[in-house]
């Protein structure tokens, strides 16, 4: 019998999320591939250091415990197959527990997540992450240079999520951005009982809501929205009907994220709008879900 990943939550990360490569990529970008895989060779025996993610993946691995796999990490990458061996190598020396990986050499990977039936991609690369979403994946475009995750938490990952565009579908942004607040504020109070279209990250969050019930590792998960009362009633009742619960919700008003997100400390925080993403890189791990009307 072939090997399966049924029942698993699969993640996709290209190299760039997982570590930190952002020198070799300069030569990458440079147009000279042969010098970037010459680098790398070079680098062979060298771990290349952690990534924006490293945390997120170190964690999310951690819940295989008792012989029972309930996570599998995949590389995606548009690395050539011989720098993804400095990948692996990489990935053996932190103890990350990685042993598939898809390297395409400059073309993009974004179409080997249908057969991995992978459930979240992470990439630093826009147009990988634009094709994933439009294909349906979770998937959020990383930011290299954002802060490091938080060390404080070691038995718990947590994770925390915008909701428009994200958790939910834009439906009620796209009356934001048409008609303004007021209006978005009546279209919500009016729509109050009824749930909100899922968004892409719906299947994330209730599979994190299904590892809450395994063994060991514990999951944090926090609601950070613009939205403010009332417009914070549709969002809940959304996720009561989903029965999915998260730990901590915040109704920010449009104040800015960022140092809201410091305080909850989060391995990875996902929205869709590219300056709420800013506000946060400044703190936390973050990247972006480049669609809808707002993040588009």
């Amino acid at each position: 019998m072939p090997a399966t990943l049924t029942g698993q939550l699969v993640v996709a990360i290209s190299s760039r999320a997982l570590f930190d490569f952002e020198a070799e990529n300069r030569v990458f970008e440079a147009g000279d591939d042969r010098a970037y895989m010459a680098l790398q060779q070079r680098l062979m025996e060298e771990p290349a250091p952690p990534g924006v993610a490293f945390s997120l993946v170190k964690k999310l691995l951690a819940f295989n415990t008792g012989g029972t796999p309930r996570v599998e990490v995949v590389v995606l990458s548009r690395n050539d197959p011989v720098s993804g061996m400095r990948v692996f190598r990489s990935a053996k020396h932190y103890g990350l527990a990685i042993e598939r990986g898809v390297f395409t050499r400059g073309a993009s990977p974004w179409r080997y997540l249908r057969p991995l039936s992978a459930e979240l991609f992470l990439s630093a690369n826009e147009d990988d992450v634009r094709q994933a979403l439009a294909a349906g994946v979770a998937a959020a475009r990383v930011l290299p240079d954002a802060a490091r995750a938080s060390a404080a938490h070691p038995g718990e990952l947590r994770i925390a999520f915008d909701g428009d565009a994200v958790l939910f579908s834009d439906e009620a942004e796209q009356v934001f951005q048409r008609d303004g607040l007021a209006a978005f504020q009546a279209h919500e109070r009016h729509h109050a009982h009824r749930p909100l279209p899922a968004g892409p990250f719906k299947p994330l969050l209730q599979a994190l809501h299904t590892l809450q019930q395994a063994p060991g590792m514990r999951v944090r998960t926090a609601l950070v929205t613009a939205r403010s009362a009332p417009a914070h009633e549709r969002a809940l009742r959304t996720l009561m009907d989903w029965q999915i619960e998260v730990d901590e919700a915040m109704f920010l008003g449009g104040l800015a994220k960022g140092e809201f997100l410091r305080e909850f400390e989060p391995d990875f925080f996902f929205d869709d709008q590219a300056g709420h993403v800013q506000s946060a890189a400044a703190h936390v791990p973050a990247g972006q879900v480049a669609m809808g009307v707002a993040g588009g």
